[in-house]
């Protein structure tokens, strides 16, 4: 029986902020522990694989679309145009292990939660481990993008574009728990609790000049003081992930339409 699920997403090879969040008391009491894709990409990837392997059968992974590509480029395939570069170095660190790991992952993953119902976790959106929705994505999107999940989830968890927000659609809840490794728009790093009580947005505080410090201390790739630069000390803030995603969540397709 699983009375509690802790949701983190996005972990991106960061393994200070990994490290902060499953120390938080909620979490090492939750039943499972889901982490919603993009494991590994990022500046210490085979450490958080490592970490996340040690929870053991308490951890379910769920396949991202950067675990797909480090899979593609550990094996020697070409990367899409435009892959960062940090992704491109996390492939060459794999072990034969890591990748088989990340090959196996599955996308979409449902667990039931006892009070709740079943909970389908996914990575962009249950159809899609690329696909991207917001917290202000039409309704007509949003009704494409759940149109075949079964009517027994009673909440969808999904990640992808690292600002967590809860909100309802269609009289289920979907969630997004944010980014532990590449956080955009919280002064923490974010997850989500799930249990008979509701969802509850979590947020872990770090000192993110201590973080940084030990990115740059733990990771061997060449580019990682300018990576913790962008991305730990200077990160996007919400409305610059909002304006950014918002060109592929289909709004353009008559986003002013009142009938949408």
């Amino acid at each position: 029986m699983t009375r509690s699920i802790a949701v983190l997403s996005d972990t991106h090879g960061v393994l200070p902020t990994l490290d902060a969040v499953l120390a938080e008391p909620d979490v090492r009491a939750a039943d499972v522990v889901v982490v919603t894709g993009d494991l590994a990409a990022g500046p210490q990837p085979t450490e958080v694989l490592d970490l996340l392997l040690g929870l053991s059968e308490r951890v379910v992974l769920v396949r991202g679309n950067a675990d797909r590509d480090l899979v593609t480029g550990a094996r020697g395939g070409a990367l899409p145009e435009g892959t960062p570069e940090i992704d491109r170095w996390a492939a060459a660190q794999l072990d034969t292990r890591h990748v088989e790991l990340l090959a196996g992952l599955r996308h979409p993953v449902t667990l039931s939660l006892d009070g709740v119902g079943d909970v389908l976790f996914c990575h962009g959106t249950p159809r899609d481990d690329d696909e991207v929705v917001l917290v202000d994505t039409r309704p007509s999107r949003w009704a494409q993008v759940l149109a075949d999940v079964p009517d027994t989830v009673r909440i969808v968890c999904c990640g992808h574009t690292h600002a967590p927000f809860v909100r309802l659609v269609g009289r289920r809840w979907v969630v997004n728990s944010g980014s532990v490794g590449m956080p955009y728009g919280t002064s923490g790093v974010p997850w989500v609790l799930l249990d008979d009580h509701g969802v509850s947005l979590r947020s872990t505080t770090v000192d993110v000049a201590d973080v940084a410090r030990a990115v740059v201390v733990g990771s061997t790739f060449p580019g990682v003081g300018e990576w913790v630069r962008d991305y730990v000390l200077e990160p996007p803030s919400d409305l610059d992930a909002l304006t950014a995603f918002a060109l592929r969540d289909g709004r353009s397709e008559g986003w002013d339409d009142p009938g949408v």
